[in-house]
């Protein structure tokens, strides 16, 4: 039987006397969508920045393609194929939109720092072939408008898509999304949602998802896992995971009531 795509092996991390992820275990095959639920400070982030080697794990592995990475640095996990997006916006403010993604294109750079100096045929031809590339994701998220456009100027929703994209320019095997629907608006929400799907179907590219917005994770995941308190309480389907009682009652605080759900619930 071959190894899963991802595995995350009993991971734990703790701060002091708080354990923030607590013996956490999961898989993702290969081209899935897989979206982690829960209520704030149920450890969700906590577990990307784990995967992105942001936090060391107090114990378990990580595991990419059967390799363990979970003591690499975290340029050596990019150069795997593992890109991110964060809850809080990360992009250079006074870059235009096509400096921002030609910075995340460039993750893989081949070409040594005398050649670049002296600007050689190589440099040129890689060169190229990194703004085509950039180009495909420009088209792909309906970015033309803003191309040279400055981040700082650009509404709020525009840079989610900017963000987006530059993860997607490191051509990255492992899409970690992090609230993607964070401040955006309904029309918004459903454009990402549309991407996402492209993402995982038409480019083959994994994506597990921290979400909060139940009606987007029904949409495009194909497995939910829901946390609370750092211990994973739920696995299966969007609408297994939100009718389960423990999830319920992690969102609401008291027992679930009969047919109750976590879209009811948080309501």
């Amino acid at each position: 039987m071959s190894a899963p795509f991802f595995q995350a092996d009993a991971i734990s991390v703790q701060f002091g006397g708080l354990r923030a992820v607590d013996g956490v275990s999961f898989t993702v095959d290969k081209g899935e969508v897989f979206t982690i639920i829960g209520p704030n400070g149920a450890g969700k982030t906590t577990v990307f920045n784990i995967i992105s080697r942001i936090y060391n794990p107090t114990a378990g592995r990580v595991l990419l393609e059967g390799e363990e990475i979970t003591r690499l640095p975290a340029h050596r996990v990019a150069g795997l194929g593992i890109a991110r997006t964060f809850q809080n916006i990360e992009l250079f403010e006074h870059a235009t939109v096509l400096q921002n993604l030609l910075i995340g294109a460039h993750v893989h750079r081949t070409t040594n720092p005398l050649a670049e100096a002296l600007f050689l045929p190589s440099v040129k031809r890689a060169e190229v072939t990194l703004r085509e590339k950039v180009e495909d994701v420009i088209d792909l998220l309906d970015l033309a408008v803003h191309r040279d456009s400055m981040v700082a100027g650009l509404p709020y929703g525009a840079r989610k898509v900017v963000e987006l994209g530059r993860a997607l320019c490191t051509r990255p095997k492992l899409l970690l999304l992090d609230e993607p629907s964070s401040g955006l608006n309904v029309e918004e929400t459903e454009d990402m949602a549309f991407w996402i799907e492209d993402i995982s179907r038409d480019l083959g590219i994994t994506v597990i998802m921290v979400e909060h917005d139940m009606t987007l994770v029904s949409r495009v995941s194909d497995r939910v896992m829901a946390m609370n308190q750092g211990r994973v309480l739920a696995m299966g389907s969007a609408s297994e995971v939100q009718r389960h009682p423990a999830v319920v009652e992690a969102y609401i605080g008291t027992p679930a009531a009969a047919g109750e759900t976590v879209e009811r619930a948080a309501s």
